[in-house]
């Protein structure tokens, strides 16, 4: 069993001196805006995220290793095309997740604890979830093992994919060069994905590479026609750490509970803010009054 380090805890000094900063500059900096009961609670969460994962990670690394016993190719982890391949085929996996994140409920209740600060700084980055096992996030990820990728190999590239999307968690950047700004993803392009204006609602999924939200059609250009709104479609009330990581599965539970049988699978599987009577509120419905309102 080959052993890599795990990048992101390298870099949690790194994340502490960089929050600190950024936290200190926004008082002089009226573009950067951080509010202190809103990183303590990013904070929180990130390193109760730390503590989830040695709980419960060895279920994704069981499940992994099962599938890679039937691979069909054997990627080489001495070769260096290995590496660069695995770091593209792990973010193409990663934006199919990121995107069913947002598409299905059920993984939704696990990832949405990241976009429930109204704040778009560093300290939000470290947001991440509790019941992402639960959630069963793993399973988008599989199929890399079955291509012959060595879970080692593939846990050492989510490490590097996750780190580099810390930096990209900010409001101090404004755009990178035209030709970053095609391929990578960059704040600006962040900035549209965590926002609940009409216009970006579901956009730019992208881990490292936007050329896959281009390749897709889910790619948004961040505009200075309207201030971004961060946060959720509807944003919590408090700093209740329990309630942001556990709010939506709560939500689910009361659906399943009161839904007539027949539509109880969809409250799981289909996009948050569907209903069987069409009573809320989806991203598509939402989306689709904005452009409705463009045109009048």
């Amino acid at each position: 069993m080959p052993e890599f380090p795990d990048p992101t805890l390298y870099a949690i000094p790194f994340f502490v001196l960089t929050v600190a900063i950024e936290f200190f500059a926004s008082r002089y900096r009226d573009h950067i805006k951080y509010d202190v009961k809103d990183m303590a609670t990013s904070l929180t969460l990130g390193t109760g995220s730390v503590f989830a994962g040695a709980l419960t990670g060895g279920i994704a690394v069981a499940a992994g290793f099962w599938v890679y016993q039937y691979r069909i190719f054997e990627v080489p982890l001495t070769a260096w095309w290995a590496w660069v391949l695995v770091f593209f085929v792990d973010d193409f996996f990663y934006y199919i997740f990121h995107r069913g994140a947002h598409r299905i409920r059920w993984v939704w209740a696990a990832h949405v604890n990241h976009h429930s600060s109204q704040y778009y700084n560093l300290g939000t980055a470290l947001r991440q979830p509790w019941t992402s096992t639960f959630a069963l996030t793993w399973i988008f990820g599989l199929p890399m093992f079955w291509l012959g990728f060595h879970p080692a190999m593939v846990a050492f590239a989510g490490g590097v994919n996750l780190l580099y999307q810390y930096w990209i968690h900010t409001e101090a950047i404004d755009k990178m060069p035209r030709w970053f700004e095609a391929v990578m993803n960059t704040p600006s392009h962040h900035r549209v994905h965590h926002a609940t204006n009409p216009r970006y609602l579901d956009k730019n999924y992208a881990g490292i590479f936007i050329i896959w939200d281009r390749m897709f059609g889910t790619f948004e250009r961040e505009t200075d026609e309207e201030q971004i709104q961060y946060g959720i479609i509807k944003n919590l009330k408090g700093y209740n750490i329990f309630w942001a990581v556990f709010h939506e599965w709560v939500g689910m539970a009361k659906d399943l509970w009161s839904a007539p049988w027949r539509y109880k699978l969809n409250y799981l599987i289909k996009p948050p803010g569907w209903s069987h009577d069409g009573s809320r509120e989806s991203s598509e419905t939402i989306r689709a009054r904005w452009q409705n309102s463009l045109k009048k």
